[in-house]
């Protein structure tokens, strides 16, 4: 026979398990959000020692002193000329280039921040090239906002000359696309010039270094996402395409 006390005690169990369990739910949705934070930070944080880590490759390596010494060289030529416009264009274009890559360490811009640094990149290298080079822009303007690792399309505009239109006398394209497609952000880069077979070997070891470490820093951005890039080499000119979530600062806070 069951006692007033057990039934009382049995009454007030079947009131406060379904409260308890609430709370128990409750407190496991917490911690497991303060779990994702906390692998967030720890993203957060491999990101800026990758970032530094690629800023001090690019410093050291990846900023090409044959660039920066033919860059001189147009300057000193239109000193020589006395075309002060173009003189004055052209050191203020340099000045902003390294400008931004000495005193940037965020370890995420946006694509509209990179945009802005790569055309400082370009408006040296029209200095060069003058009406050999044609550029076309093909950007999504939802894009801009898309949050990526500093240097991403730059690093693959300046291969872009390194490995192909330098290379290469007479006319030279580059084209940049930039689009959503299923919720992923997509890149690429064409350039008017393919490789000879004897650098052919050579240059793709050059460029799966810059290729490996876009793909690292973004992976770690993304450890859950599948990263997809591609370098492709064909008669009529080579394309790297990368494919990655979108993220916007917004998404980043959340």
């Amino acid at each position: 026979m069951i006692t007033q006390e057990s039934f009382s005690f049995y009454i007030m169990l079947s009131v406060l398990a379904p409260i308890i369990g609430a709370f128990s739910l409750l407190f496991l949705f917490l911690f497991e959000k303060r779990l994702d934070q906390l692998e967030k930070e720890k993203n957060q944080l491999l990101l800026k020692q990758e970032l530094q880590e690629a800023k001090y490759n690019q410093l050291n390596q990846q900023i090409q002193p044959h660039f920066f010494f033919n860059t001189l060289n147009v300057i000193l030529s239109l000193a020589r000329l006395n075309r002060k416009e173009e003189l004055v264009s052209a050191i203020e274009v340099l000045s902003k280039y390294f400008k931004f890559k000495y005193k940037q360490t965020d370890p995420l811009i946006t694509m509209e921040e990179e945009i802005q640094y790569t055309q400082y990149y370009l408006d040296i290298q029209r200095l060069r090239f003058r009406d050999r080079l044609q550029v076309v822009w093909n950007v999504e303007e939802s894009c801009k906002s898309s949050l990526v690792p500093p240097y991403l399309l730059q690093t693959l505009v300046e291969n872009a000359f390194k490995h192909g239109l330098e290379k290469h006398p007479g006319q030279g394209k580059l084209i940049i696309i930039l689009n959503e497609q299923r919720k992923k952000v997509y890149l690429e880069v064409w350039n008017s010039s393919s490789s000879s077979l004897d650098t052919l070997d050579s240059q793709k070891e050059d460029r799966g270094i810059g290729l490996h470490n876009i793909q690292k820093r973004l992976q770690m951005l993304f450890p859950k996402e599948e990263i997809l890039i591609q370098l492709n080499e064909e008669a009529k000119g080579t394309s790297v395409q990368i494919f990655w979530p979108r993220m916007t600062r917004e998404d980043n806070i959340t």
